[in-house]
């Protein structure tokens, strides 16, 4: 049922595609050079400023640089103070542009830059965009497809077949999650392989693989309880959208732009991308995220157990 529903296929295609997305295009789109920095000093005063500043002549000049290039910063030392004019983006990266640009103005007394991470900005990078790909996987599309995969076997009589078959009721669950469970941990394997890299890919697997199960099984049950408990595929289109604008979006927009949400630490699916997240940069997950993550997979298979039985009752 899962290859005439081409399941697999859909799998290995989304597969291919952001495999191609993270090597030739996130990566290189992230490989930014250097910000410019445009300085006007008709006085001459900094006269110790390192080679990368760009010297303009007047105040329009500077103006127009900063028009042309609005990732760079410009100085303005005209007064006693020198100035920083830039255009304004998220404040954490603008204080890095103005503190990167006045340290090009006396290079012999700037501090040495720490070193923060064992990463480089394309490891980080690879890993970042890896984790969100995986994430919105198994929370959109795989969901997706695992939804159609149960409804259409639902339409075609699958669960009034096991209710007559002389096996406990509970294999049918089981199976189903058994087969959705190895598909996303072989799937979640070859996106690190393939976008993390052997090496270092190799070495987050484990815990990769771990976190993958636990959002997998989340997600494969509450597939199975949509199916259970909505007539068809269309009345499942509201919920999924609902999954999607509510579980998804909130998490990504908190964990990966400026937007941040005030009570996003009380949104359960937030958690789950952070304990994915630290798996990937081989950080500690907390117990509590275990903890959380089986409790919520084991009320979820009682309540799938129960529409189960219930749906066998109704067509018996």
């Amino acid at each position: 049922m899962l290859m005439s529903g081409k399941f697999f296929l859909m799998a290995a295609v989304f597969l291919a595609l952001y495999t191609v997305y993270v090597n030739f295009g996130y990566v290189r789109f992230m490989q930014m050079p250097p910000y410019n920095v445009y300085l006007y000093d008709p006085a001459g005063t900094q006269a110790e400023k390192s080679s990368l500043v760009q010297t303009v002549s007047s105040p329009e000049a500077l103006d127009a640089a900063l028009r042309a290039d609005a990732n760079s910063v410009g100085l303005d030392a005209h007064t006693s103070s020198v100035q920083v004019v830039l255009y304004a983006g998220a404040e954490p990266i603008d204080r890095h542009r103005a503190d990167y640009a006045l340290s090009l103005l006396q290079p012999s007394v700037s501090r040495a830059p720490k070193v923060t991470g064992i990463h480089t900005p394309e490891q980080k990078a690879r890993k970042e965009i890896t984790c969100e790909l995986l994430f919105f996987e198994l929370t959109a599309v795989g969901f997706l497809g695992i939804a159609a995969v149960l409804f259409k076997e639902k339409s075609m009589g699958v669960i009034r077949v096991h209710a007559v078959l002389p096996l406990r009721s509970d294999l049918f669950l089981l199976s189903k999650l058994f087969i959705f469970l190895i598909s996303d941990l072989g799937f979640a394997a070859l996106l690190t392989l393939l976008n993390v890299g052997l090496s270092e890919g190799t070495a987050v697997l484990p815990a990769v693989l771990l976190q993958t199960a636990g959002l997998s099984l989340i997600m494969t049950l509450t597939g199975l309880l949509c199916s259970l408990l909505l007539k068809d595929f269309r009345q499942f289109t509201l919920a999924y959208l609902m999954i999607a604008l509510f579980a998804a979006t909130p998490v990504f927009l908190s964990a990966n732009t400026s937007i941040k949400f005030d009570w996003i630490s009380l949104h359960p699916f937030y958690h789950v991308y952070m304990g994915l997240k630290n798996a990937f940069f081989g950080m500690k997950v907390p117990l509590i995220c275990y903890i959380g993550s089986g409790c919520v997979t084991v009320l979820s298979f009682l309540a799938v157990q129960s529409a189960f039985y219930r749906e066998i009752r109704k067509d018996g």
